[in-house]
C-alpha cells in the first residue's frame, strides 16, 4: 500500500462522499474511485458500502481508517524529524493580530509535542494583510481568516464563525436582537487602508462600499467605534471592550478561519505537518 493511496482512502472515509473527497484532494473523481477499487482488491475487502447519497464505512473500512491515520501520522513525523535533523528546523508562522483563539494555543502544544526541536517563529500582523506576509514571502504558513486572494496558495478551512456588528453600548441599535447590513447602510464604518486585498475589505465592510475612518489593527477598530460611533464587523463570540457591544449580524456569511501556505511549500515536511496538525486540532 502506498502512502498516497492511504491518503486517498482517509479522505473518502472522512468525507463519506467521493466527490467531496476528490475536491479536497484537488483531483477528479474517476482516478480516486479507481484507486479505492484497487486498494479493496489488494486487501481483498470491501471498505465502503456505496449508495446514491454517498458511502458508509464497512467494518473492515473502519479498522483500516484507524490504522491508516496512525500510519500516516507516523510517516509525517518521520519526515519532519529527518528534515529537522538535516537542519531545516525553523518554521515562521504568521498570525492575524490580537488572536486569542484557544485552539491556536492547543495547536502550539500539539505541534511542539510532535516537533520539540523545531523553532517556531511567530510574526503577528495587522488587518491590512490577511495573508500575514505569505504572499510577500515573510512567513511559511499563516493562521488567518478569509476571504483574500488565494492565487499561488493552498488554503484549508479550519472552521467558520458567525459575525456581529460592533457598536457603542449606547448606540440606538445596540439593544437589537439582530441586525442586517442594510440596517447599517447610512452609518460610517471603519475601513482598511487603500491597497488592502479587495475581497478582504469588501467582506469586512458588509459587502458594500463604505465611508469612515481608516484602521490597521483590531484595537484601532475598537477605538474607532468607541471614539467616533462608527460601526463595523467582528466575530460574534469576541468579548467586546468596555463601552462596546456586539449584535448578531444576519445575512452575512460566517468568517472562515483558515491555514494557508504557498502551493510549492506544502510538500515540505515541517510545513505539511503544521497544516495537518492544525486541521486535526481545529476539528476536535
Amino acid at each position: 500500500m502506498e502512502l498516497r493511496t492511504l491518503r486517498y482512502f482517509v479522505a473518502v472515509a472522512e468525507e463519506l462522499h467521493f466527490g467531496r473527497a476528490a475536491a479536497r484532494l484537488h483531483m477528479s473523481q474517476p482516478p480516486l474511485s479507481r484507486a479505492i477499487r484497487r486498494l479493496e482488491a489488494e486487501l481483498a475487502a470491501t471498505l465502503f458500502d456505496r449508495g446514491p447519497a454517498g458511502v458508509t464505512l464497512t467494518a473492515a473500512g473502519a479498522v483500516l481508517l484507524d490504522e491508516a491515520r496512525a500510519f500516516l501520522d507516523r510517516a509525517e513525523q518521520t519526515r519532519a524529524s529527518v528534515a529537522a535533523a538535516a537542519g531545516d528546523s525553523v518554521v515562521t508562522v504568521g498570525i492575524l493580530g490580537d488572536s486569542t483563539d484557544p485552539r491556536a494555543l492547543r495547536l502550539a502544544d500539539a505541534y511542539r509535542r510532535r516537533h520539540p526541536r523545531v523553532e517556531v517563529r511567530v510574526r503577528e500582523t495587522g488587518l491590512t494583510d490577511p495573508t500575514c506576509g505569505l504572499h510577500a514571502g515573510l512567513v511559511d504558513v499563516a493562521l488567518t481568516r478569509g476571504p483574500f486572494d488565494e492565487t499561488g496558495l493552498t488554503v484549508h478551512e479550519l472552521r467558520a464563525d458567525p459575525v456581529g456588528a460592533l457598536l457603542r453600548s449606547d448606540d440606538p441599535l445596540a439593544r437589537s436582537g439582530s441586525l442586517k447590513p442594510a440596517d447599517l447602510a447610512d452609518r460610517r464604518w471603519f475601513l482598511f487602508p487603500p491597497g488592502t486585498d479587495p475581497a478582504w475589505q469588501s467582506y469586512w465592510s458588509g459587502g458594500e462600499p463604505r465611508e469612515g475612518p481608516t484602521v490597521r489593527t483590531v484595537q484601532e477598530c475598537r477605538q474607532a467605534v468607541l471614539w467616533n460611533g462608527t460601526v463595523g464587523m467582528t466575530l460574534l463570540d469576541h468579548e467586546p471592550a468596555e463601552g462596546l457591544t456586539v449584535v448578531p449580524l444576519t445575512g452575512m456569511p460566517p468568517s472562515r478561519a483558515v491555514v494557508a501556505v504557498r502551493e510549492g511549500d506544502i510538500a515540505l515536511p515541517l510545513i505539511r505537518s503544521f497544516v495537518r496538525t492544525a486541521i486535526a486540532v481545529y476539528r476536535q
